[in-house]
């Protein structure tokens, strides 16, 4: 089903005064192909962590431009990440979009936003320990081994520019909350 076109895509959301109302909230997503990058960020007045992780996905998967793509997806957002891996999306839709407890799923929209997006590709999830400084070289180490224990093996000098990305992300996820816009 896959063209073999490897597309990287970096996300991260951020959120101050969470589920707070006038609360502002940001993400930032970087989409690498063949060494070209793509840089997105945006965000939401009164919205939540969670809302701004799902959206940084959403808004560079919107940016792709072809069906068939191999996707390697980093986030530091664990509810993001093992709801893929878990499949937890499979009961929510079994059981009417309704958690293990019953409750209403949060963010459904966006879940099924996700789930149209990511259908005609392949996607992998990765879970990335997110606000390490890499120059703190025990602070590197503790997220490398955390980066390996969640994701397998993976080279040291790869992981550093996993790490990279996922910091300028949380840069770009910020810049709504500080009035940036462009």
């Amino acid at each position: 089903m896959t063209s073999g076109k490897l597309v990287n895509i970096y996300t991260d959301g951020a959120c101050s005064g969470n589920q707070n109302e006038e609360n502002s909230g940001g993400w930032g997503c970087v989409l690498e192909f063949r060494g070209r990058e793509k840089e997105l960020f945006g965000g939401e007045i009164n919205t939540t962590n969670n809302r701004m992780e799902l959206s940084a996905l959403i808004s560079a998967l919107e940016a792709l431009k072809e069906p068939g793509l191999k996707l390697r997806i980093y986030s530091d957002s664990s509810y993001l990440v093992n709801c893929f891996r878990n499949r937890w999306y499979e009961g929510w839709q079994k059981n009417g979009w309704r958690n293990s407890k019953k409750d209403p799923v949060e963010n459904r929209e966006l879940w099924e936003r996700l789930l149209e997006l990511l259908s005609p590709h392949s996607a992998e999830f990765f879970l990335v320990k997110g606000h390490v400084n890499a120059a703190n070289e025990a602070a590197a180490e503790k997220a490398y081994q955390s980066y390996i224990k969640h994701n397998g093996p993976e080279d040291r000098d790869r992981f550093l520019e996993i790490l990279s990305y996922n910091k300028r992300c949380d840069e770009l996820a910020t810049r709504f909350q500080r009035g940036v816009t462009e």
